[in-house]
């Protein structure tokens, strides 16, 4: 099956009618059965955000929850935690409601751009997988090093081995902070797509107070949308389930392209959230 939806659901405001915040993902359920849950990068979440997340989606709704920051060493300084093993058992503690409602599609671990291919970061790959034991487990680069020519095979070889998701990637092609698209799935059950736009001039513009919004500021075409749906079916026999996220969020598109590329395959989701109507 494919699932596709977008990497949170509270900055697609043309999805929703005259909705509070808190109110929004019952409305997103009724146009996407699956969501990244982004939030959970930032700060543990607390078990009651869960709970309200899966009581306000239909049965059958798949949630994929990023890894925090400090589990993926994006955050720079001290983590706000005791010991590495404190923080690894609080982020699998919050996890229990999507597990309990059988929600959990799976858990992403994005590495940032300077985590290359080298045997320490390795060694950090099965440490991460030994403390979330049981959970199924994406895995998504951000250092071209693992794609290098003499080492993909490795890549995929170990992703295959150790029972990894493969997180595939469209993103800009500019060097080492970026990664190519390897369309090879890694898992039997599960494949992740991630699309983060097209914006060169954004995924090399220095971090600064409105990076984020700049990197993701791209809209699909059709071609480029009919160009995955061939790619689509290079990799639809080799994985049950595909999840497809839009994270190209910043100006609204990825709402739009993902609905768009749910029709141009065809696809008509049963069990969402009944549709709110906004009569007056």
């Amino acid at each position: 099956m494919l699932y596709i939806g977008l990497t949170g659901w509270g900055d697609h405001d043309t999805l929703y009618t005259n909705r509070s915040s808190k109110d929004k993902l019952k409305e997103y359920g009724s146009h996407f059965p699956t969501v990244e849950v982004d939030t959970a990068f930032y700060a543990v979440q607390p078990i009651r955000n869960a709970e309200k997340w899966v009581r306000d989606t239909p049965d059958g709704f798949q949630f994929i929850v990023k890894a925090y920051q400090g589990i993926t060493g994006h955050q720079r300084g001290d983590i706000p935690f005791s010991s590495r093993e404190e923080m690894f058992k609080a982020f699998k503690e919050s996890l229990k409601p999507y597990i309990e409602a059988n929600k959990l599609a799976m858990v992403l671990l994005q590495f940032p751009p300077w985590f290359d291919c080298k045997k320490s970061h390795v060694d950090y790959i099965r440490y991460c997988k030994e403390m979330l034991n049981g959970l199924p487990l994406a895995l998504e680069f951000r250092n071209q090093s693992w794609f290098k020519s003499h080492l993909r095979d490795k890549t995929i070889l170990f992703m295959k081995e150790e029972g990894w998701i493969h997180s595939i990637c469209d993103e800009p092609q500019v060097g080492e902070g970026s990664i190519p698209t390897i369309l090879e799935p890694t898992h039997p059950d599960k494949t992740l797509i991630r699309f983060h736009g097209r914006n060169v001039y954004g995924w090399t513009k220095p971090n600064g107070e409105n990076w984020r919004e700049v990197r993701y500021l791209y809209r699909y075409n059709e071609d480029e949308l009919l160009e995955w749906k061939q790619k689509i079916t290079q990799i639809i026999e080799k994985s049950k389930d595909i999840y497809i996220l839009f994270n190209n969020n910043s100006g609204g598109d990825a709402a739009d392209n993902a609905k768009q590329f749910i029709d141009m395959l065809d696809i008509e989701y049963k069990n969402l959230a009944p549709r709110q109507l906004d009569l007056f």
